[in-house]
Parts: structure tokens; sequence; C-alpha cells
């Protein structure tokens, strides 16, 4: 039953899997889940479902760059307007020497550290925010955005994409339960990977 509930997962309706997945990518960074939920996880998720054919792999990219540079704007928005209100909430303060750190970063690199700050979770989710903070000026700051949207975008899509290709060999060759088993093991090494990352992330800023 497990096992037929997960091959499930990946045949929704297409427009469930675009839905689901830019709305996790666009609130990562808009409104700050991605310190629950990363959205590179579902949008590599969304790549396996591209490859099963249960949605484009056109519409798919298209929904994850388009909702990553979104996102992000409204993000740049809020910490425009609100952004030192929002630093002295609670889920913030144990992340205070990160957040000065990205900070720092934006007033040294500038439009880079938004680039560089697409590719770690913790600073995905706030660095929009950070860079609307800072003052930086939205034309740069779009720039940016969008090169490091286009390239996250396609890059974790194009992981999933790829998973997919190696669940189908599977599939083929040893059959369905064996492909959905391997399948639970990829994801669960994509969590623990997040885990370990976040973890990492936490401790390198600090040191």
């Amino acid at each position: 039953m497990f096992t037929d509930a997960l091959h499930s997962l990946l045949n929704v309706h297409a427009w469930v899997v675009l839905l689901v997945v830019g709305l996790l990518v666009f609130a990562e960074d808009a409104l700050f889940i991605g310190f629950v939920v990363p959205a590179e996880l579902a949008a590599i998720l969304g790549g396996v479902a591209a490859k099963e054919g249960n949605v484009t792999l056109t519409g798919l990219l298209i929904t994850v760059i388009a909702a990553a540079i979104i996102g992000d704007t409204v993000g740049y928005e809020v910490g425009k307007h609100f952004g030192r209100r929002i630093l002295v909430w609670q889920m913030f303060v144990p992340h205070r020497p990160r957040l000065d750190w990205a900070l720092d970063q934006l007033a040294r690199r500038g439009g880079i550290a938004v680039f560089m700050g697409r590719w770690v979770a913790f600073f995905r989710a706030v660095m929009p925010a950070l860079a609307g903070l800072s003052a930086m000026p939205y034309r740069r700051f779009l720039v940016f955005n969008a090169l490091g949207g286009i390239a996250w975008g396609s890059v974790v899509v194009m992981i999933g994409y790829l998973a997919g290709a190696s669940y189908e060999k599977v599939e083929t060759y040893l059959g369905r339960g064996v492909a959905v088993v391997v399948a639970v093991v990829v994801v669960i090494a994509l969590i623990v990977w997040q885990v370990l990352k976040h973890r990492k992330e936490r401790v390198r800023p600090a040191a």
C-alpha cells in the first residue's frame, strides 16, 4: 500500500504539481518558510514528476524560475518597508550572527551576494529582505535576482529530472516495487542532506 501511495505522488495532475512547487518556491523567499521547508526539495521532486511525464519540463522550469524571481521581489519589498521590525522577531534571534554576516556581504559584494545567497537555503529565504533593508537599488537587485533564479531553478529541476530518469530505468529492469524503494531512499537522502547542510550553514558564518 505504501509503495502504491508513493508512486501515486509521482502521478498527480500536472496543475497540482505546478501549483504546489510554485507556491513553495514563492513562499520560501516571500514568507521565509525556507526555515522549515527548503523549496529546492519541492523543485527536485517536481523534476522527477516531469521525467515521469506528469508535467512538462518546460512548464515546470518556467514555474520554478518565475516563482523564484517573483518571491524574491516580494521579499525585497517586505525588507524595504518592514525590515527593521522583522529582524526582531523571535525566529530570527538565534540567527543574528548569520544575518549580520549576510548584511556585511551585501555591503561588500552587492548583487553578487544576492546571486550567491540563492544557493544556500537560509540565505535564499532572507537575502531578498536584507537587500531591501540595506537599500540596494531595485534594478540592481532585479538583475542578480533574475540571474540567480534562472540558474538555481534550472539546476534543481534538472537534478530531479535526471533522478527521474534513474527511477524509470530501475522500474523497467527491476519492477515498480524496487523502483519506489529506490525513490524513497533518494528522498530520504535529500532530506538528510538538507538537515546536514542547515547545520553547516549555522556553524560557518558564526565561525
